[in-house]
């Protein structure tokens, strides 16, 4: 009768410890990058996913997948993140400017001309870029840059004349519009196809940054750079507003304290990473050729159509952004 009692009692004390302790329910998301896994963008999303990880006490986990190996591409991680088909996921604003007028911003040509004035960009266009995504059911953790955007080339360019004939793969609208206004024929190539066009004669030349010029290896394609900065672009990762709100209190804030740290070291880091990937291709024999103060006025007023058409026709808080971000310049 003892023994039973005792039994009963303890199994009571159990029940009781039990209930009273907190309940740390594991989460598990996968996380988007179609980036290769040495590109910075998805070298940072799996640091952030680590810093997460480790703060959340294993609460919440956040499995990277690089090089698109989720299948989804850049044009459609606005919709896949807001539909719930990814949890989280890095996208190119750029990329998905299509679907919303406001990101377009950040895809005008020499509008920023160096990592200052990116930087004075985004801080101007923050809160809206956030409003954006709540509405589309997301929320951004944190906005990081890409080095500036170049011409990859076989033949040196010096001057706008250089640039007619160029047969240049471009990755968005704007960029095509450039090089159009410059006398060359813009080509939209999936990445994968870059390599063996250069090497087929199909182009002769690349728009796009040091990372992307290192991940392809173009000096075995290609002979000269051009640091023109025709566009500085910025990735965001957003996570599913949804998805956001069953997390924990707790696993919240630390979810958006990671993305703000997180957001600090790529910004603090871009610089050296671009001088580092340039140097990189200088080694391996691709010479570069730094723009003059004439052929970049050049480029400016040939493009100046480019960035009044899009202001024409831009929605009004597009133009507030705009406007306040050319007064902060100052020009």
């Amino acid at each position: 009768m003892k023994r039973t009692w005792w039994m009963l009692s303890l199994s009571i004390l159990w029940a009781s410890v039990l209930a009273a302790a907190p309940v740390f329910a594991k989460t598990t998301w996968k996380a988007n990058s179609v980036w290769p896994p040495k590109n910075h963008h998805s070298v940072g999303l799996v640091e952030f996913a680590e810093a997460v990880k480790k703060n959340t006490q294993g609460e919440l986990e956040i499995v990277v997948e690089t090089g698109g190996a989720l299948g989804y591409k850049g044009p459609e991680l606005l919709k896949a993140v807001r539909d719930g088909l990814l949890p989280l996921s890095d996208m190119l604003i750029s990329g998905v400017a299509g679907d919303e007028k406001v990101f377009q911003i950040v895809t005008l040509p020499f509008l920023t001309l160096d990592f200052n004035e990116l930087r004075t960009l985004i801080d101007v266009c923050y809160p809206t870029f956030e409003k954006t995504a709540e509405k589309w059911g997301q929320k951004i953790l944190y906005i990081a840059p890409w080095p500036g955007a170049g011409i990859w080339t076989k033949k040196k360019v010096t001057s706008l004349a250089d640039m007619k004939g160029l047969k240049t793969r471009t990755y968005d609208k704007n960029g095509a519009l450039v090089m159009e206004a410059a006398g060359a024929t813009p080509f939209a190539l999936p990445f994968s196809e870059v390599y063996s066009s250069l090497q087929t004669g199909v182009i002769d030349s690349v728009l796009t940054s040091s990372p992307t010029a290192v991940d392809a290896k173009f000096w075995e394609v290609l002979s000269f750079f051009q640091p023109i900065n025709i566009t500085i672009a910025t990735n965001m990762v957003n996570v599913n507003l949804n998805s956001f709100k069953k997390l924990p209190k707790n696993v919240q804030d630390e979810l958006v304290k990671a993305g703000k740290e997180m957001e600090k070291r790529m910004w603090d880091m871009v610089a050296k990473l671009d001088q580092e990937m340039v140097d990189l291709c200088n080694k391996n024999g691709i010479q570069t050729v730094s723009p003059s103060k004439e052929f970049m006025a050049e480029l400016t007023k040939v493009t100046e159509n480019i960035r009044a058409e899009w202001y024409n026709a831009a929605p009004p808080e597009a133009k507030k952004l705009y406007d306040e971000y050319r007064k902060k310049v100052g020009r």
